[in-house]
This record gives C-alpha cells, structure tokens and sequence, in this order.
C-alpha cells in the first residue's frame, strides 16, 4: 500500500498538499505533483528554512559543548563567558620572586610582594613552547604570538597553592595561537605562594623566589 507524507500550508486541503510520495514497493520517495505554483513555493521556502536553522544549531552546539568540558569542575568566579573557545592549554612551572616592602597603607606594615614571575610553558607532551612572565601577565610563544593581560577575578586553591585566576586579554598580537586571544585562565595551581619568612624593615627589600606550577588555558571568541 502506498502512503503519502505530505506538508500541508495553511488553508491547502490535503488533496491540495505539496510533498513526497513514498512508494512501498520500489522504496525510497518520489516527487509528489504540486497542485498549484504556490504550494511550490510554499514547500521550498519551508525546507530551506528547516535546513537553515538546523545548520546554526549545528555551528553554535560545538563551541558550547568544548566550553562546558574545558570549564567541568572550576569555580565559577574564573570561568570564561560563553561565545569563547579554548585554543590552547599549556602547563608551566616557574618562579615567582617575593620582596618584602612596605605596604603603602598603613607605611608602617612590611608585606611579602610579588615582584617578579617566570615561567617556561610546555605542551602536552612536555614540549617547549613558550614564556610566561609579568608582572605585567605576558604570555608568548614559540610563533611569535603573545598575549599581555589584566588580572579579573581570582578563586582559592588552598593555604599552599597560588589561587585560581582568570585574566583579560589587554594587548594580543603577532601571527600565530595567541594572535586575538580573549581570556586566560590558570588553574591547577601548585605552590608559589609567599614565604613565612620574616618581614620587616630588618630584611626591607629582601626578595625570596618560590616554585610553582599551574595549567594555562587560552580563549579566543568565536
């Protein structure tokens, strides 16, 4: 027996309808006469709208699915805004320099302060690829892409590792991974955190280097 799907416009009877016939016997589908131009028309304009929104849902599922699997797990304080993807993820192990200097307020209190950080990235396989350094944040890599950016929110990791951070991208440039970066995150922070030693205007400007190792992912907008 043969059966008939048809797409029915408003106001068409189904005799009036524009669609395919399904053939039993032979299988698969074969056109079905339109009664009139319009229904024709009707019915390809309705595909050709079906067939579009499909491919901007299509297009845009990828880019939140690889935002929530890069961000499973992290704190919501330093997670990167949708329309963004991940284009790189670099881990680091480096240094951080502390010195110990006044607080400007009150002037009478001395404080452990970072005064410097250098890092050496690498790739998954332990490869090198590139620098990290600041303050100012600067990230740059083997292509000759860089990154330099502003810190915006921070989430703790524990008394002994250096916090969460998302960072800003101010100024991205050169012709490579970094070029047009958005955000910077660090995470899976190790160490680095500032000394116990004591700090005072006996050791003023005294400065401590401290190990630490964190996890870079960089984002660009999609």
């Amino acid at each position: 027996m043969n059966e008939f799907r048809a797409l029915r416009a408003p106001g068409i009877s189904p005799t009036m309808s524009a669609g395919f016939k399904v053939d039993a016997l032979k299988g698969g589908y074969t056109p079905f006469e339109f009664k009139h131009p319009k229904h024709k028309e009707f019915f390809w304009m309705s595909t050709a709208k079906s067939i579009f929104l499909l491919s901007a849902v299509l297009m845009v599922a990828p880019s939140h699915a690889q935002s929530d699997r890069a961000q499973k797990g992290l704190p919501a304080l330093i997670q990167v805004a949708a329309g963004n993807s991940v284009v790189l993820e670099a881990q680091a192990k480096g240094t951080i320099t502390y010195a110990c200097r006044k607080e400007k307020e009150p002037l009478t209190t001395y404080k452990w302060i970072v005064a410097g950080e250098q890092g050496v990235l690498k790739d998954s396989e332990g490869k090198e690829i590139g620098t990290y350094s600041g303050p100012p944040a600067r990230w740059s890599v083997d292509d000759k892409s860089f990154v330099n950016g502003s810190q915006v929110a921070v989430s703790p990791n524990g008394a002994k590792n250096i916090p969460f951070q998302l960072v800003k991208a101010d100024v991205a440039g050169g012709q490579g991974v970094l070029t047009a970066v958005s955000y910077v995150q660090r995470v899976n922070t190790k160490g680095g955190v500032a000394p116990k030693a004591k700090c005072s205007s006996d050791n003023d400007e005294e400065k401590i280097e401290v190990d630490y190792q964190a996890d870079y992912i960089f984002w660009k907008t999609n």
